[in-house]
């Protein structure tokens, strides 16, 4: 009896491995380009091509450098890109029409965590007194925000203020910038797109203004910013170029939360179902290769390639092998700073997609008040997971993944459980966003409006 059982879950199994398989049929397009900014966290597209990822699903695929944010998500819309390496927060934007109006789709995510915020050598000496030390000397880790707070009274008294840079009004960078100063009891200041202002410093106590990652440190070097989040390896370049010192991980901010998604348009995925799920086959796979220990150190060596992100190997692998430096010679371990693939980082949680319209809602880009229906339904118009369940259900059908590297798909609601490693405590319960914003003592929330 136990054998026939045995035989019948074997032939079930393969009944419905062909069925998954026969699902998927060939990419209806198989020459495409896809865009991506000059960081580190592009790694799963780079290593997709030069592992033959994408060859394996039919796809011959040209990677191609974009200058900044903007001029990628023009391409995407305009369809000069088939799909892209995008800010996580950028599909929910232009699906609520701010800045752009655009039907973009996330079918994966690229990367948890990776960005940190570094200031000046100035602004660091004059922060180190306010910061508590270890018992080595060493300053004590997660630094807060309300060590600038000094820095700030001594400002205003000069009728001066501090300059931040960040790399998009709607980056991951700008709201975990924000995160933290607020957290520190810093006000970031309010955007008011209803009265035609973008420029995000309504009520700021420290300036924030719009810097392409690859020119970060030299604007830094230059003076123009006291400060500024990125990510990798432009925090690292600061400290490599004795320029700056990095002081906070987006890991310590808030920890898990995606920096980057894959981006294609609603159109791509009407036109090309087969070529949108072997898109996210291959990526998928690439973020496993990529979590391998084994297989960082030639990751970095690829990502320092000149038509990757062509930072030096050494000032790659300072963030992506394990650890990451903050003052000059403070290198600490810090595993998960880079993570591709573990806690199920590729696949596209609705619960991410909304913590990032909650600091939307927050700093005023979403101006008034709405329902928490109107978030889910945002994130899920936005956010597909039955894409990335199709791909990695062929995956698993091919032999190339088990499904425990997956969500168990039959239980998997997208909402990951309340959170609550943030900097400042604070729980995130996705279930409930407007309930969430009510925690904060800084930023918008309820019927508030500017």
């Amino acid at each position: 009896m136990g054998f026939l059982r045995a035989l019948f879950v074997l032939v079930g199994g393969l009944l419905l491995s062909a069925v998954s398989l026969a699902e998927l049929g060939p990419p209806e397009k198989e020459e495409l380009k896809l865009g991506f900014i000059k960081l580190t966290d592009m790694a799963p597209l780079a290593i997709a091509y030069e592992k033959g990822f994408f060859e394996d699903e039919g796809l011959y695929v040209t990677l191609e450098a974009q200058s900044n944010w903007k001029v990628l998500l023009d391409g995407v819309i305009e369809g000069r890109l088939d799909g892209a390496h995008m800010l996580f927060a950028q599909p929910l934007a232009t699906a609520i029409g701010y800045g752009t109006q655009a039907d973009l789709v996330v079918p994966l995510t690229l990367d948890l965590n990776g960005s940190a915020i570094t200031v000046s050598n100035a602004i660091w000496q004059e922060m180190k007194p306010f910061i508590p030390k270890q018992a080595d000397g060493k300053p004590q880790h997660p630094i807060h925000a309300k060590a600038l707070k000094p820095i700030l009274e001594k400002r205003r008294a000069q009728g001066k203020s501090l300059s931040f840079g960040m790399v998009f009004p709607v980056s991951t960078h700008n709201y975990e910038l924000r995160y933290w100063l607020a957290a520190g009891g810093v006000h970031p200041g309010y955007y008011a797109p209803h009265k035609g202002d973008t420029s995000g410093t309504l009520k700021a106590e420290v300036l924030l203004s719009v810097t392409p990652p690859p020119q970060m440190p030299a604007t830094l070097a230059a003076g123009t910013i006291d400060g500024y989040c990125v990510g990798e390896p432009w925090n690292q370049q600061a400290v490599f170029k004795g320029i700056g010192v990095p002081v906070v991980t987006n890991y310590e901010i808030a920890r898990h939360i995606p920096d980057k998604a894959f981006a294609l348009t609603q159109q791509f995925v009407d036109l090309y179902p087969n070529t949108a799920v072997r898109i996210v086959k291959a990526l998928i796979r690439a973020g496993k290769w990529l979590d391998e220990p084994q297989n960082r150190p030639e990751a970095v060596k690829i990502l320092s390639q000149p038509n990757y992100v062509g930072a030096d190997y050494e000032v790659i692998a300072n963030s992506m092998t394990g650890t990451f430096e903050f003052e000059k010679g403070d290198k600490r371990s810090l595993p998960d700073f880079n993570v591709f693939f573990r806690y199920h980082a590729t696949y596209p949680y609705y619960s991410d997609a909304i913590w990032y319209l909650t600091q939307m809602r927050r700093w005023g880009q979403i101006p008034e008040y709405k329902p928490d229906e109107w978030y889910f339904q945002i994130a899920k118009k936005v956010y597909r997971p039955d894409i990335y369940q199709k791909a990695a259900e062929a995956l698993i059908a091919e032999g190339k993944m088990k499904p425990s590297d997956f969500p168990d798909f039959a239980k998997e609601t997208g909402f990951k459980p309340p959170q609550s490693e943030f900097i400042d405590g604070v729980v995130f319960d996705a279930q409930h966003p407007n309930a969430y914003l009510e925690k904060f003592a800084i930023g918008l929330k309820g019927q508030d409006k500017i």
